[in-house]
């Protein structure tokens, strides 16, 4: 039997994939340097079938020559050979280029050691290997950070990117607001074969429902009203590369069917017009929706479902990848501080935690806002757990230095100070908030997160309310008094009182 070589300078690795792979049946040859690997496969007799590997598994970070070195030069020698790469640093720029360089498959640290035997049997038998893909273009250093993963739930993502990098099938991306669905496409035409070509972008839910049939497919001269000119649309502009077409759950229904029919036929006419313009367009879509149960409510046609879910990629949200949280974190704090020519902030260990453990409802993107807010409002360099804005510190349960105040019931009775508020000693003896407006910061980013409807409305009663309460409890009860306090005619504030409910007995009729 063919032997399968072993790359890796970790011992322990070598070791335990070594004994797994002898108890299935396999020769084994372990290396411990690529320099080492490189001197044996120059040596090697290819005309004696027993010496030629059947599979290399490689690690991708070594000194010296790395994994995708040793793949490189592994492939000019035997381009049929199966390589599999395994790491602990997976990210969507290694995995991506493995596969590029014709990686069979690729196996993240740590690995079940039963999945990995199975994989090397597969990739001994597999008739065909993977085909030698097109090197990429030059590659957007901000883009690629913003899919930086080290998570394991963002593997089959990446693989999925590396291995569609030939195909023109079309893709959907399913995921929730801020996961990154437009960087995912942007990386599957950056690593395609239609690089070179445009990519473009169209949010459905952005472009008013009779203006997005133009938007997409272009109109003639006079097909409309303000028609003055020919304009080509989304379509022709894509020509030969990708078209992304974001929201695509509210796409309205008569426009479900010109997409239809382009992908089915290929082909499009603008509006207004009466010649059919072909379209060598690579489709990939994203939703944050679930569409079957669009399609089964009939709001979205079944059969433009199935010709969209050719290739399906789910991205996790960020609280699935919470150990991607400080990479994402440190390359969005640095972009924050080149952009506005400062020195990167530099999170503390507590204040990680903090970010660590925070459940990021607009995902992605909410996190690189939190950067960019912590670059522009941090008082030092280095970011304490203080420091953090108040919707993290008040998901985390301890915003900082602000104590809770339940506001207020409606028709509690402040006449006599039944329930008298803090005098100012009190407020500072307490350790109350003295910024006002970060504790209404706080508690409007609770009450958002929380999907509160009519915050507006609820926060300006809340905030009257207190004023009120605040201004009578001052004035002993005394609406005259509270009235002038407050800068507002007495009938104003009976009005407000009547409105709020609250009830003071006047103990000042003058």
């Amino acid at each position: 039997m063919r032997p399968v070589w072993i790359l890796d300078d970790e011992p322990g690795m070598r070791w335990v994939l070594e004994k797994a792979l002898h108890k299935a049946g396999w020769s084994v040859r372990c290396f411990s340097e690529s320099a080492a690997l490189m001197e044996a496969l120059s040596a090697l007799d290819e005309t004696d079938e027993s010496q030629v590997p059947a599979v290399l598994v490689s690690d991708v970070r070594m000194p010296g020559l790395d994994g995708l070195g040793v793949l490189a030069k592994v492939r000019q020698r035997l381009p049929r050979l199966p390589v599999i790469m395994m790491t602990a640093f997976t990210d969507l720029k290694t995995t991506v280029t493995a596969f590029e360089q014709g990686a069979f498959d690729y196996l993240s640290k740590p690995f079940d050691i039963r999945t990995a035997v199975d994989l090397v049997g597969r990739a001994a038998s597999a008739a065909t290997q993977v085909a030698d893909m097109l090197s990429p273009e030059a590659r957007s250093e901000e883009e690629d950070g913003m899919v930086l993963s080290h998570s394991q739930t963002m593997q089959p993502v990446f693989r999925a990117i590396g291995r569609l990098s030939a195909s023109n099938a079309t893709v959907l991306i399913t995921g929730e607001s801020g996961t990154g669905k437009e960087l995912i496409a942007r990386a599957l035409h950056r690593h395609s074969h239609r690089a070179d070509k445009p990519f473009v972008a169209v949010n459905a839910a952005a472009i008013p429902r009779d203006l997005l049939e133009a938007e997409l497919f272009g109109h003639e001269k006079g097909a409309f009203t303000g028609a003055s000119a020919m304009r080509r649309g989304r379509f022709e502009e894509a020509e030969g590369g990708t078209l992304f077409l974001d929201e695509i759950g509210d796409m309205p229904a008569e426009l479900q069917t010109h997409l239809l029919r382009v992908l089915a036929e290929g082909c499009f006419y603008r509006v207004g017009g009466t010649r059919s313009i072909q379209a060598d367009v690579r489709i990939v879509a994203a939703t944050n929706q679930p569409l079957e149960q669009r399609v089964q409510s009939g709001e979205f046609r079944a059969d433009l479902f199935h010709r969209l879910n050719v290739i399906r990629l789910r991205l996790p949200p960020l609280r699935e990848r919470r150990e991607d949280v400080e990479t994402l974190a440190q390359h969005f704090l640095h972009n924050s501080a080149v952009e506005l020519g400062v020195p990167a902030r530099q999170l503390s260990p507590a204040a990680l935690e903090v970010l660590q453990h925070f459940d990021y409802p607009g995902n992605i993107r909410q996190l690189e806002n939190i950067c960019q807010w912590l670059t522009v409002m941090a008082p030092s360099p280095r970011v304490e757990r203080d420091d953090l804005p108040p919707e993290v510190m008040v998901m985390a349960g301890s915003e900082p230095g602000v104590h809770a105040i339940e506001p207020p019931e409606s028709g509690t009775a402040l006449a006599g100070s039944a329930r008298a508020l803090p005098t100012p000693t009190e407020v500072v003896d307490a350790g109350l908030p003295s910024d006002w407006r970060r504790a209404l910061e706080a508690e409007a980013c609770r009450r958002l997160y929380a999907g509160e409807a009519e915050l507006m409305d609820r926060l300006q009663q809340d905030f009257d309310r207190t004023l009120l309460h605040a201004a009578l409890d001052a004035s002993g009860g005394r609406r005259g008094d509270a009235a002038q306090k407050l800068g507002i005619g007495r009938n104003t504030l009976t009005r407000k009182c009547h409105a709020l409910g609250i009830d003071g007995s006047e103990s000042d009729v003058s």
